[in-house]
């Protein structure tokens, strides 16, 4: 029990720095500039038990993490991709259940898992439920919080010795804003160190500790108003708490989908894109967030109220946006701004289509990269958020794609090298928010190759732009403004 115990604590550690990490590439922290060691030779067993593993439905990879989590096994976020921390997770789980730890796992070992899952939430009494109080989903572990009581807005579970809290809280539209929340919660105390915090336009997360407690507030922001949860314990506790304090922000959900379960409705959305070798936390990565960067045109940027955001594209100019056709297929009437856009033309393999917009001025061609990225190369990806703002997220090469944390709109994205050269476009991006204890997990994404882009061009008659000289940091600058939203009308 004291090794599960350490493996989930690791775990906490491990997201921890992942929102460390976010959070510095949010505030514009430059990228560590130390050299990236030599990527290590395959693993045959590794990549079997990888091809097992991704031959399963996503929302059965994840139940799988789930499972090896509340087993004490993995200590990594449910995402559904694989990685080095699945593997040994599953590993681990057959070792210490007398089978052969070869990281994949046979229909009756799935089965077992499950059932060993299911008996450490029945003893957690861990139920997902639906807060009446503030309409919000989430996951309270009863056994640990007996007492219940309401508050205005909200719900209050607590232990019965009162040394552990968790509390539900909703606010109506125009009772109050992010910003006032995120800075009653980071607001500077002599008897309390704020240890993380990060802001973004939908939603902010904040951890600080005391003497002798700990805490974790989370707020999302919607057309219902602003919904979140906090959670305050003594630090004495934190081995029993900490990996219950997973368990309860992975099942969060503020504005759940109506008609679903809240289990459902507060489960992670899985990323529309085919199956590919998608590791939880394979490798550190430069900054492996998104820093939120202000459109200078935000009328392209962001989608009409009436449209959805769908895509990224990028503004080639003369009208013209290239993105990745898989990005725009279930779109019939896309919209750039307040234009419709219509099909101009298709590169040979259908993977890369332009698109006319009447109207569209300024743009930007970068010149497509002959040569495929190395393994483990640093890239950046330029995309459009829901909320109209343009950012770049740093993520890392590997076969056929990007690992990066990507959100909705980021499909059709271009992705580029550190010296401003395009690489790509992605395929294919997340159909809804993922946020693993509100922080957003790197996820390995499909790429179209920046030779399909390159056909594309020369077939339409557009001369990229001579390759300028950048530094890291700025490499993006010349091509950001470029970057549009691409919407759905109803």
């Amino acid at each position: 029990m004291r090794e599960r115990t350490a493996a989930l604590r690791t775990g906490l550690a491990a997201l921890a720095s992942l929102g460390l990490a976010l959070g510095a590439a949010a505030q514009g922290a430059p990228p560590p500039t130390a050299p990236r060691p030599a990527a290590p030779a395959p693993d045959p067993a590794l990549e079997a038990a990888r091809a097992a593993f991704e031959a399963l439905p996503e929302p059965e990879r994840r139940a799988v993490q789930d499972a090896l989590v509340w087993t004490g096994d993995y200590n990594g976020v449910t995402t559904g991709g694989f990685g080095r921390r699945t593997f040994d997770g599953i590993a681990a789980y057959q070792r210490r259940t007398g089978g052969t730890p070869t990281g994949q796992l046979s229909a009756p070992e799935r089965a077992a898992l499950a059932n060993a899952a299911e008996a450490a939430r029945k003893a957690a009494r861990f139920r997902v439920q639906t807060d009446g109080a503030s309409g919000a989903v989430i996951g309270v572990p009863e056994r640990m919080l007996s007492k219940r009581s309401l508050l205005p807005g909200g719900t209050r579970w607590q232990s019965a010795d009162g040394r552990v809290t968790l509390d539900t809280r909703s606010f109506p539209p125009g009772t109050t804003d992010l910003d006032t929340l995120f800075e009653r919660a980071t607001a500077a105390s002599p008897e309390r160190k704020v240890t993380y915090k990060l802001k973004k336009p939908d939603f902010v997360v904040v951890t600080a500790e005391t003497a002798t407690g700990r805490s974790y507030v989370r707020y999302a922001a919607g057309e219902a108003g602003i919904r979140g949860f906090a959670l305050g314990y003594d630090r004495a506790m934190a081995a029993e708490v900490e990996p219950l304090m997973i368990a309860v922000a992975n099942s969060f959900s503020a504005f759940p989908v109506e008609g679903l379960s809240p289990s459902v409705a507060a489960a992670p959305t899985a990323a529309a894109t085919p199956p590919t070798a998608a590791t939880a936390a394979p490798r550190p990565a430069p900054n492996p967030g998104l820093a939120a960067t202000p459109s200078p045109t935000p009328s392209l940027a962001a989608p009409p109220a009436e449209a959805r955001l769908s895509a990224t594209g990028l503004n080639l100019g003369g009208g013209r946006v290239l993105t990745a056709a898989s990005a725009v297929e279930t779109c019939p009437a896309p919209r750039i701004g307040a234009q419709p856009a219509r099909s101009e033309g298709h590169d040979a393999s259908g993977s890369v289509v332009i698109l006319k917009v009447d109207g569209l001025g300024g743009g930007a061609v970068p010149l497509p990269r002959a040569d495929a990225p190395g393994a483990d190369e640093a890239l950046l990806v330029l995309a459009v958020e829901a909320g109209g703002g343009r950012s770049v997220a740093p993520g890392i090469a590997g076969p056929g794609g990007v690992f990066a944390p990507l959100q909705p709109g980021a499909a059709g994205a271009p992705v580029l090298d550190r010296t401003g050269r395009l690489v790509g476009l992605v395929a294919r991006a997340p159909a809804a928010p993922r946020l693993i204890a509100g922080v957003m997990p790197p996820t390995r994404y499909a790429m179209v190759p920046a030779g399909a882009v390159a056909a594309l061009l020369k077939q339409s008659g557009i001369a990229p732009a001579p390759v300028a000289a950048a530094t890291p940091s700025g490499a993006a600058a010349p091509v950001l403004g470029a970057v549009v939203g691409i919407a759905c009308g109803r």
